[in-house]
């Protein structure tokens, strides 16, 4: 998605995917319906992504190195250059309150794994923090995505790896 809630519609899909419109109003009676079930459907994904990470790792910080390298990737080749939640959170005031309640889910999933990364990662010894844990990850959430923004603002990936690193090296121990 890369015009937001408000910048396609049904015809759109339809033509994209080569699939008649009714074919999507059948499954999503509304695109409230379609957008909420793909917001919800990629926390889905997240969460499996998640335990990959945490199972893929004991360590916390190389948890997040594993997080943010899969979002370097992404942007690098332009695979998922920008987070469909973030796209959708830039619009928030303008949603439909179930959408922006999705929204908020995810961001919500998001800053409490991160919470227990920065946690596990003090205690660990790996990590060092200046506030809350909470605080932190909501800092370091918001460095990943402002650094998203940047990358896409400026046309230039290596924006992201720039900012994401400094956000590391802040609270590596």
């Amino acid at each position: 998605m890369r015009g937001g809630y408000n910048g396609f519609s049904y015809a759109d899909l339809a033509e994209r995917f080569a699939i008649r419109k009714a074919s999507i109003h059948h499954h999503f009676p509304s695109k409230v319906d379609l957008v909420v079930a793909v917001v919800e459907r990629g926390r889905t994904v997240i969460q499996g992504q998640i335990a990959a990470l945490e199972a893929g790792s004991p360590v916390a910080m190389d948890q997040l190195l594993m997080y943010t390298d899969y979002w370097k990737r992404c942007i690098k080749d332009q695979t998922a250059p920008f987070c469909l939640a973030a796209v959708l959170a830039a619009e928030l005031p303008s949603l439909p309150s179930e959408v922006a309640l999705a929204v908020r889910g995810h961001f919500t999933d998001l800053a409490r794994w991160l919470e227990r990364v920065l946690s596990l990662g003090v205690k660990q010894g790996t990590m060092q923090l200046e506030a809350s844990p909470a605080l932190e990850a909501e800092a370091f959430m918001a460095a990943v995505y402002g650094a998203m923004l940047a990358a896409r603002a400026f046309d230039d990936p290596g924006r992201f790896d720039t900012i994401v690193e400094s956000s590391i090296q802040r609270i590596r121990a």
